[in-house]
């Protein structure tokens, strides 16, 4: 049987795997093994934090995670439609025990999932998501009488993180113009407000959620209507957030893509500039571009890497102690504020740097040059020889021998499909796929499927 938890949490199809039967199982499994873990919640009543973000299905998916809660003795604060960062602040902030995330981030609006938090707004560990998941459709001993828990709005869950966004900033945006795309998300109003209240002149698309048009030609995934409305309206920079706003891609004031990379290595500068960069260490998965390898070394800045994935990022830089991670999507993590990726504080840390520095962002990107990158899903293979198959490894290597240290190969097989990932980045585009149509030759030629 398939693992039920994915690398963030539960995710799929809204009434199709992700019911709400679904939904109020794992709330109220996920509700025992917490109290397991706290020793039975017996030196306090159990209290959790609910959000997120505005697809249609998460209104009944919500009422279901909530009332699985409720019925486990849990009194559950709904803090409505937050970015799911936001939901993390506010468990550690309002000294919750655990919370709970409905959102699919970036993928389209039927989807939706269920993401947990345990104390202080932590991502679960491997070993308590198998918990929780074997403890779905166990039985369980129910609560009655005054022992059931309780039900309430969190009104104040926006202007709290708000408030804590604003303490975080570095320098103001005053004399900034920026153009936000909150993907018709659970950003839609608290990222153009703080950007406002942090003194920017803020032009706003794509923040109209009606339940059904979450990620669909906004965001950080349709980065068009961004780039055409930055260079219209004349703006310093725009910000673009996922469907969650855990996420942040920028463009600069002619329209350019600043991607994930890029925003790394301006705000690991900016944080070595003041003395913050722990270690003087960023982290970063080994599909971040060469160029922000190059662009660290030349900034005297050690990049440590990672498998893909935030939570393996985020465990690099707990075990380290470091203060700056992330991955090229723009879902970037500054432990000294957040517990996760943070889209909107990501973007105000961005734009805090370039009031700063009075330096235009494609200015500050351009301390680091992106090498063309070719990745290429083929699908079909046993992904799990192609770590072992000596004639593919072979080629490998003559691949990374050709590019001469002025490019890469990267192998991985996908985390959930039948499909290896091949990725080259060369000096020039043409090279790079030359040599990825190559490794695809080998791939498919070793590692069909019969």
């Amino acid at each position: 049987m398939a693992r039920l938890f994915g690398t963030d949490g539960v995710r799929g199809l809204a009434n199709g795997p992700i019911t709400a039967e679904l939904a109020l199982q794992l709330s109220t499994a996920a509700a025992i093994v917490f109290g397991e873990l706290d020793g039975g919640f017996r030196s306090h009543r159990p209290k959790a934090i609910v959000g997120r973000d505005p697809r249609a299905s998460g209104e009944f998916l919500s009422a279901a995670v909530v009332a699985g809660l409720a019925s486990a003795g849990v009194d559950v604060y709904d803090a409505g439609v937050l970015p799911t960062p936001a939901v993390a602040f506010l468990v550690e902030d309002a000294g919750a025990d655990f919370g709970v995330m409905l959102s699919a981030s970036h993928n389209p609006m039927p989807d939706n999932g269920i993401k947990f938090f345990a104390k202080h707004g932590h991502k679960l560990a491997d070993e308590v998501e198998d918990q929780i998941e074997a403890q779905v459709g166990e039985p369980w001993e129910r609560p009655t009488g005054p022992e059931v828990g309780r039900i309430q709005t969190m009104h104040d869950g926006p202007t709290r993180y708000i408030t804590h966004l604003l303490r975080s900033m570095p320098h103001n945006l005053d004399g900034l113009k920026i153009v936000i795309d909150a993907a018709h998300g659970a950003a839609s109003t608290v990222s153009p407000e703080v950007f406002r209240l942090a003194g920017a002149q803020v032009e706003v698309i794509g923040a109209r959620p009606d339940g059904l048009n979450i990620n669909d030609g906004f965001g950080s995934t349709h980065l068009e209507q961004l780039k055409r409305a930055v260079v219209e309206h004349g703006a310093d920079m725009g910000i673009a957030h996922d469907g969650d706003a855990d996420r942040c891609l920028a463009i600069d004031h002619e329209g350019n893509e600043v991607d994930g990379d890029q925003i790394m290595a301006v705000l690991a500068i900016a944080l070595r500039d003041r003395g913050q960069l722990a270690e003087n260490t960023l982290v970063a998965t080994v599909m971040s571009n060469l160029g922000l390898i190059l662009a660290m070394n030349d900034a005297d800045i050690l990049v440590k890497q990672t498998a893909v994935g935030d939570r393996y990022v985020l465990e690099e830089m707990r075990r380290g102690s470091y203060t700056l991670g992330g991955e090229q999507s723009g879902h970037v993590i500054m432990l000294e504020h957040g517990t996760t990726g943070d889209g909107v504080l990501t973007g105000l840390m961005l734009a805090s740097r370039v009031a700063e520095t009075g330096k235009p962002l494609k200015e500050l990107a351009s301390v680091m040059t992106r090498l063309p990158q070719v990745l290429i899903n083929v699908k079909g293979v046993d992904k799990e020889r192609v770590g072992t198959d000596t004639v593919l490894q072979s080629a490998v290597a003559r691949e990374t021998e050709a590019l001469a240290g002025s490019g890469r190969v990267l192998l991985r097989k996908s985390g959930t499909e039948p499909v290896v990932r091949v990725m080259v980045e060369a000096r020039t585009h043409e090279e790079a796929q030359a040599s990825a149509d190559r490794l695809v030759e080998v791939v498919q030629s070793r590692l069909a499927l019969n």
